[in-house]
């Protein structure tokens, strides 16, 4: 456990403003993490991100994906959000990262980019010096070869090339580091069951290496990850509950076990 509890301590004219009027957030003042595992869950709009991603402003987390969670114009209501935050450390740790999934095609897109800039630069250099002496030409070249053999390292022959899920679970495995704090929104996203079964398997794995994850999450199969601690932002306040008092798991298991009660009102 690096982070153990977070605080709010808001004046009362912040409290009449958002996002500290969301019905959730509105009575919290503390919440405690007592597990490896955290879990954010509720319906859209109940402030399972804006809280998930106030607590990357305070922790200063890098991200995946996307801008500076601190020049990012999205995260403006988080950001006004985690000027009340104090974070309670049991020991303060700079590794780890926020990840939101719907940054993350971006994020492929970019590597993309850079993969083929530098393969481009490449091909001009090598064109450059193909009549100069063998170590000038070496010399030119090495930057540019180094940073395509990183990014090689990082992400093998290119996340571009392999499905979301593929390239997801691949960029989550290539950049976790042991006793790290790790705020995923939404990972499931591009995942498909079998996918977030396996992300699932990492989760567990990585906590055993001193990892803590705090996850906002829609997705019964990860609201599963043995011994997490659920919080519930439907019916404020914030409170704990056990994974088979969920919502979320009631309706998929009603809904898996007589589809046809579901569906005959759509005909």
């Amino acid at each position: 456990m690096h982070l153990r509890a977070l605080t709010i301590q808001a004046t009362d004219t912040e409290r009449c403003q958002f996002p500290f009027t969301i019905p959730s957030i509105a009575p919290l003042h503390e919440m405690t993490l007592n597990q490896s595992v955290t879990l954010f869950v509720g319906e859209n709009g109940t402030g399972k991100s804006t809280l998930l991603e106030s607590v990357a402003v305070a922790a200063q987390s890098i991200t995946v994906g996307m801008e500076s969670v601190q020049t990012d114009a999205h995260m403006e209501p988080a950001k006004s959000l985690a000027d009340a935050l104090k974070l309670v450390w049991n020991k303060r740790t700079r590794t780890g990262f926020f990840l939101r999934a719907e940054d993350f095609i971006g994020y492929t897109r970019q590597i993309d980019w850079m993969r083929k800039d530098l393969e481009a630069r490449l091909a001009e250099v090598t064109e450059e010096y193909k009549d100069r002496e063998g170590l000038s030409a070496s010399l030119a070249k090495l930057p540019l070869l180094k940073s395509l053999s990183e990014l090689k390292q990082a992400h093998g022959d290119g996340l571009e090339h392999m499905s979301h899920g593929e390239s997801f679970l691949s960029l989550f495995q290539s950049r976790v580091r042991p006793n790290g704090l790790y705020l995923l929104d939404e990972p499931e996203t591009p995942l498909s069951p079998m996918k977030q079964l396996a992300l699932l398997s990492m989760i567990v794995d990585w906590t055993k290496q001193g990892c803590q994850f705090i996850i906002a999450t829609h997705s019964p199969i990860l609201m599963a990850i043995p011994g997490a601690q659920i919080y519930n932002f439907d019916d404020p306040p914030i409170h704990s509950v056990a994974y088979d008092d969920l919502d979320h798991v009631n309706l998929m298991r009603d809904f898996l076990n007589r589809p046809e009660q579901f569906l005959r009102h759509l005909s």
